[in-house]
C-alpha cells in the first residue's frame, strides 16, 4: 500500500517515543510505501483535486538520522491508499481548515484515517458529553459564577481550557477555594472562553490510563500515567510516569461500551484517558503510547493498528 501521513515536521519527532515514526516503522516492514507531510501542505483549487507537496521516505533504522526522502513532489491525495491524519493537538483553526481539505479529499476517492468530520464531531473534551454515564461529574461553562457553585458542591475539583493538550492549564483547587477566582479569571477570559471543570479524582495517585482503542478494539494493555511528586498531572508532557498495566474489568467494559460507536464513525484509533472507572477525556486527533505499552509490555501496538488499517482498506 502507498500511505501518506499528516503530521508535524519529521525533524520535531522523538522517536524514541514518537507514536507516529512507530506507525511509519511497522508499514515499512510491511513493504508498504511512507510518506509525510505538514497540514501547511495541503492545497485544493477549483477544478483541482486536493494534492500536497508529499515527501516520500525510507526509514533508516538511525536514531539520528531516521529516515531519507528518496522522492519530494506535488500529488493528489487520492492516489495515495490511505491518508493518516497525524497533526498534534492543539485543534485550533488551521487544524480545523486542514479537516475541511481532507474532506474534500474523501469527496474524490481519498480513505482518511481518522475521519475528517469524526474529528470535527469529537473535540477531545467535549466528545465526553455523549458518556456522560462514564464520566465523573462534570460542567462546561463560560459562567465564573457556575464554576463557584460547582466548586461549592464538590469541594475538590480540577479546572482546564477545552483546547489544552499534555496537561497545559490543568488547575486543581481544593476545599479551601485558594485561588479559585484568580484561575477562573485566567481560564474563563471574562467570560470570553469556556472552562471544563470536573470533581477531583483521588485515584490519579494510581495513574491517569491511556487506554487505546483501535478499529473498535481495545489494545490489552493501558498506559498509566502517574503524578510525580506533589504534581497533580500526569501527563507525560508534564513529568508523569509512563507505567503499563494490563486493563482492568472496568476498563475493558468501558472500551467495549464507547469504542464500537466511535469506530462505526471513522475513528479508527482512540485514546481513551480513564482515572479509577471514570472517563475523562476522549482523544482522537493524534493518540499516543504506542511504544511506551509495547516496550514495557511486548504486545506490538503498531501492529495492532496496521492490521487494522488494512482490515479497513479491503
Amino acid at each position: 500500500m502507498n500511505i501518506l501521513i499528516v503530521a508535524d515536521p519529521l525533524e520535531s519527532f522523538k522517536i524514541v517515543k514518537d507514536t507516529t515514526f512507530s506507525m511509519m516503522r511497522e508499514l515499512q516492514r510491511r513493504g508498504h510505501s511512507v510518506a509525510a507531510c505538514e497540514p501547511q501542505h495541503l492545497q485544493w483549487q477549483s477544478g483541482q483535486p486536493v494534492t500536497a507537496q508529499v515527501r516520500r521516505l525510507t526509514l533508516t533504522g538511525d536514531a539520528t538520522d531516521w529516515f531519507t526522502i528518496t522522492e519530494e513532489a506535488r500529488a493528489p491525495l487520492h492516489a495515495f491508499d490511505a491518508v493518516l491524519m497525524r497533526k498534534d493537538p492543539p485543534f485550533d483553526s488551521e487544524f480545523f481548515y486542514a479537516t475541511h481539505l481532507l474532506e474534500q479529499a474523501e469527496r474524490e476517492g481519498a480513505r482518511v484515517f481518522n475521519s475528517p468530520r469524526a474529528l470535527r464531531d469529537h473535540p477531545e473534551k467535549l466528545a465526553l458529553m455523549e458518556f456522560a454515564a462514564f464520566a465523573p461529574p462534570t460542567l462546561v461553562t463560560r459562567s465564573a459564577d457556575a464554576v463557584r457553585a460547582f466548586h461549592a458542591e464538590h469541594h475538590d475539583i480540577i479546572l482546564k481550557p477545552l483546547d489544552g493538550m499534555g496537561g497545559m492549564g490543568i488547575f486543581r483547587v481544593g476545599p479551601d477555594a485558594m485561588n479559585l477566582g484568580s484561575i477562573i479569571e485566567t481560564l474563563n477570559q471574562g467570560g470570553a472562553t469556556s472552562v471544563m471543570v470536573q470533581r477531583y479524582l483521588p485515584e490519579i495517585i494510581d495513574g491517569d490510563k491511556r487506554l487505546l482503542v483501535i478499529g473498535g478494539k481495545a489494545a490489552p494493555y493501558c498506559l498509566a500515567r502517574i503524578p510525580q511528586g506533589t504534581e497533580v498531572r500526569g501527563n507525560l508532557a508534564a513529568g508523569g510516569k509512563g507505567v503499563a498495566r494490563a486493563l482492568t474489568d472496568s476498563d475493558r467494559a468501558i472500551a467495549e461500551a464507547i469504542g464500537p460507536q466511535l469506530a462505526a464513525r471513522g475513528l479508527l484509533l482512540v485514546g481513551l484517558d480513564v482515572i479509577g472507572d471514570k472517563v475523562t477525556e476522549v482523544n482522537v486527533t493524534s493518540p499516543t503510547c504506542f511504544q511506551e505499552i509495547q516496550q514495557q509490555t511486548g504486545f506490538d501496538v503498531p501492529a495492532m493498528f496496521v492490521d487494522a488499517l488494512e482490515e479497513a482498506l479491503r
